[in-house]
């Protein structure tokens, strides 16, 4: 829960790196979160309401956390519009985010694991 609430004190920032466990523990609490909500919204009868907010809340925090992932890797966040190719960006975006850090300072600071 702790990366959870990190990725949301970070909520735009877009400079920096993020740890592979930092972006997947986010993406796994929203994940379980979306999954809730819609159970929720099927049991009251609402048509993906709150999913979609909670879609538009975690979009900058989405974005934020996805583009210092990639920097983790030393590439720039510009990479995340690779996933608007279809099927094949998505692929590639994966196995960026699923790649470590690069053991060094890199241009983008110093390695997150370092601190841990």
């Amino acid at each position: 829960m702790e990366w959870y609430v990190k990725a949301w004190k970070n909520y735009a920032v877009f400079q920096g790196r993020a740890r592979r466990k930092e972006y997947w523990m986010f993406f796994l609490f929203n994940l379980i979160i979306s999954i809730v909500l819609s159970i929720v919204e099927s049991l009251i009868g609402l048509n993906s309401v709150l999913t979609g907010l909670y879609s538009l809340a975690v979009l900058l925090p989405s974005l934020g956390i996805g583009v210092r992932r990639l920097h983790d890797s030393g590439r720039s966040g510009w990479w995340l519009l690779i996933s608007l190719i279809p099927l094949i960006g998505t692929i590639i975006l994966i196995v960026f985010l699923c790649q470590d850090s690069e053991p060094n300072d890199n241009q983008y600071g110093a390695n997150p694991k370092a601190f841990a």
